[in-house]
């Protein structure tokens, strides 16, 4: 123990809760002891590179190429990514992928190329190998998007996991987005990024890294075109960027840069290019189609931990409806909970649990239940002794349940990466189903074990079963949320199967968006934290996770009445829509900040319902193409440099764009635009981009700008289904897709496509069937005739 481990020690022992803060000193020395014991000893290491090439040997959509020490496999996949592994790594096992992965493209042929290289030509780049082992992405056309340097091993002598390292060059005037939920983003400036699901211990800001959710993902946007690079292994590592710098015309460009390290696992990547709607259609083919959320999750979520009773449930729910405010979900936090024991219920505050979520269902309100991994190590507890009787809890190297320390007090945690333990937990959510729970939150799941010093997770040495492979927490870590959140939502699917399961999580990996969304978790309050907030719903959402929130009005402080309706302006057009608080912040209803806020964040919620449609359509979308709701203002221009560095403004679909106010004291604010014409949806003005504007942004609304010839699907005055139609530029046709919501069951709805033209004064609004048109089944409003 350091000096500052013994300070740390101490101050949580005297804080006041002497039992929970012993624990977990104890539980701290106890992880050290394990690690100590169990993890392999790393002595000197043999540095190695791959050497120059031997030979090839072609094979289904690639090949393998030998060098003196080491071999790379190639290949082209028939959605057009690129894999490739070094020593003999092939795509499986992998937990990111979807099933077996991509069948080879029988039309890429690897080849001999100049000076004793080889290459292979896929439809979308050209993949370059040289004699030494770098490997350079290129565009059909032959222009470099990437070249990896050969890469570098170091292998302990005495056997063991060897670290790795690869650096890459990118486009002088690359820009690096993803890597998971990123505060400082969405772009990702200079600087190192580390790959290991981290709970921080307190409420977080822009400069806090890293956080609980990253991904080994970039997407890296240049002007000859945009790439997504995947490092497939869920092994602690870091990335280190940084940007490149153009010579301003005298020819002396200077390549953006990568480098990854990783600990261990294996050196293997996925690359996609494309547009980045391309790439992330490429994405999702790869990891699996984002999770359908029901209906009701589209809406507005309240959520408090220390709602306390059932009584205050009511309260609360009462506030709203006599105030006339939508309200879709409340969430309940670990103090429903008895003793904040998982999958119980405390009788004494919530009696009739099951009669107040009828009660809400009928007033079309949901109830929410957060689940932790944590489970009591409690002989006779119902919970611990039917894991116990099924093995179902991490062990330390030798053979001994690991322990750590949640809410609950000294817990064990499940293996996850057990198909059985998965199939027990997944049949736990009957009790919850059973209580009228309709939606999951997935919780301290990175996971965390409160520590009085050192890392809050579980010893690196405990064992996990890694679908039979076994391997130790280094590997098995940053994988455990996605595997409970398998676990999750197959035991969902199986206890209600005809209806979609709503679930997300604070922390996962790549393939998350398969099982369902994730949220920020707890982002500080302030100004600060209410920019991380679109940072981190733009950066998850360009790593294949669509359907992402923060806590509205952060979680850990009491917001000015300013800031809070600003965060809840913002919150009003991401994918989770939530307010959320801790016991010990301030409050988070709008009527509590007063009666001119409460009119502002009526109008928003108000927004929100009548975009319900819209809000469907794009998650409907999102499942059949990976395009996130949310996107950043280059989506349709990554060439447009203006575009790529601006992060304050953000498009919802193809049809809107958001700018919202992220600064105290902003009643006007500078506006960037995409190409062509845009509408102010409050007074229907024109503005024509590419170039920047300046609008009004007054306390009662955040700019909103429609795209000229957008049709977007709408809640009409009467609940149903209306198409507002902005009205194209002359001479420019309108277009816009709906897909109804069959409800919150399955079923894959037909998208239904409207055009959009001018006719002298008037617009016509068409549908396109494969038959031919047809007028629109739907109520059609124009706007933007003037």
């Amino acid at each position: 123990m350091d000096g500052r481990d013994l300070v740390r020690s101490v101050g949580v022992v005297g804080s006041g809760r002497a039992a929970r803060g012993l624990r977990t000193v104890r539980a701290a020395w106890r992880r050290r002891r394990i690690d100590a014991a169990g993890l392999p000893r790393r002595g000197p290491e043999r540095a190695r590179v791959p050497g120059q090439v031997q030979g090839a040997e072609p094979g289904p959509g690639g090949g393998l190429i030998r060098f003196g020490r080491s071999e790379l496999r190639i290949v082209v996949a028939v959605n057009g990514a690129v894999f490739w592994g070094w020593d003999g790594a092939g795509p499986q096992p992998s937990y990111a992928l979807a099933g077996a992965g991509p069948e080879p493209d029988p039309r890429a042929v690897l080849e001999p190329d100049k000076d004793g290289g080889w290459r292979v030509v896929a439809e979308r780049m050209t993949v370059v190998v040289s004699r030494h082992g770098a490997v350079q992405v290129c565009t059909p056309g032959g222009v470099m998007l990437r070249r990896d340097q050969p890469p570098r091993w170091w292998e302990p002598v005495g056997g063991g996991a060897a670290r790795w390292m690869q650096r890459s060059e990118v486009a002088a005037d690359a820009r690096f987005f993803g890597l998971g939920g990123r505060a400082s983003g969405p772009r990702l400036r200079d600087g190192r990024y580390r790959l290991w699901n981290t709970d921080p211990g307190r409420a977080f800001g822009p400069d806090d890294d890293p956080l609980y959710l990253t991904m080994p993902v970039q997407l890296v946007v240049a002007d000859a075109g945009t790439h997504l690079v995947f490092h497939d292994t869920t092994w602690d590592g870091t990335v280190v960027l940084a940007e490149g710098e153009e010579g301003a015309g005298s020819g002396h460009d200077r390549a953006g840069r990568c480098e990854v390290r990783m600990d261990g696992g294996p050196l293997r990547c996925w690359v996609a290019v494309g547009t980045p709607a391309r790439v992330l259609h490429t994405w999702a083919a790869l990891t699996g189609a984002p999770a359908l959320p029901p209906a009701w999750a589209l809406g507005h979520h309240h959520a408090r931990w220390g709602f306390g009773s059932e009584q205050e449930v009511r309260r609360i729910v009462a506030g709203y409806q006599e105030r006339g405010l939508p309200l879709d979900a409340v969430h309940l936090d670990i103090d429903h909970y008895d003793e904040h024991r998982v999958f119980t219920v405390d009788q004494d505050r919530f009696p009739k649990l099951p009669v107040l979520a009828e009660e809400l269902r009928r007033d079309g309100i949901r109830l929410v239940s957060i689940v932790d991994p944590a489970v009591r190590a409690e002989p006779g507890g119902a919970v611990y002794e039917s894991g116990a009787a099924v093995d179902a809890f991490v062990r330390d190297a030798q053979g001994r349940p690991v322990r750590g320390v949640g809410w609950a007090g000294e817990s064990v945690f499940p293996d996850f990466t057990h198909a059985r333990v998965r199939a027990w937990w997944g049949g736990l959510y009957e009790e919850r189903l059973g209580q009228g729970f309709a939606g999951f939150w997935h919780d301290l799941n990175e996971p965390t074990s409160f520590s009085a010093f050192g890392e809050p997770t579980l010893p690196r040495s405990a064992r996990h079963a890694l679908e039979g492979r076994g391997g130790d927490h280094r590997e098995a870590h940053n994988v455990y949320a996605l595997c409970m959140a398998r676990a999750a939502y197959e035991g969902l699917r199986e206890l209600v199967p005809g209806e979609r399961p709503f679930l997300f999580s604070r922390s996962g990996w790549a393939g998350l968006q398969r099982y369902g969304g994730a949220w920020s978790g707890d982002v500080a309050t302030g100004w600060p934290g209410l920019r991380a907030s679109l940072s981190l719903v733009l950066g998850l959402g360009l790593c294949g996770v669509p359907y992402s929130g923060p806590d509205v009005g952060g979680f850990d402080g009491s917001p000015s009445p300013e800031l809070y309706l600003r965060w809840f302006q913002l919150g009003a057009y991401l994918p989770l829509f939530r307010t959320h608080a801790s016991l010990r912040a301030g409050r988070r209803e709008p009527w509590e900040f007063g009666a001119e806020v409460l009119e502002h964040a009526r109008v928003a919620l108000l927004e929100r319902r009548r975009l319900l449609p819209y809000f469907l359509t794009l998650a409907h979308l999102a499942r059949r193409t990976g395009a996130p709701y949310v996107r950043p203002l280059w989506w349709g221009a990554p060439e447009d440099r203006a575009l790529r560095d601006c992060e304050d403004t953000f498009l919802l679909g193809d049809g809107l764009l958001v700018a919202p106010v992220l600064d105290p004291g902003t009643d006007r604010r500078a506006v960037q635009l995409p190409r062509g014409r845009w509408y102010d949806t409050v007074t229907e003005e024109a503005h024509e981009g590419p170039g920047q504007i300046l609008v009004d942004a007054p306390l009662s609304r955040i700019p909103v700008l429609a795209r000229a010839g957008a049709v977007l699907p709408v809640r009409g005055a009467d609940g149903g289904l209306e198409l507002e139609v902005w009205a194209p530029a002359r001479g420019r046709t309108g277009y816009g897709v709906v897909v109804p919501d069959p409800g919150d069951g399955g079923g894959e709805p037909e998208i239904e496509r409207y055009v959009a033209r001018r006719q002298g004064g008037r617009v016509v609004v068409t549908r396109d069937r494969e038959d031919g048109v047809a007028e629109p089944p739907h109520p059609v409003r124009v706007r933007g005739l003037g």
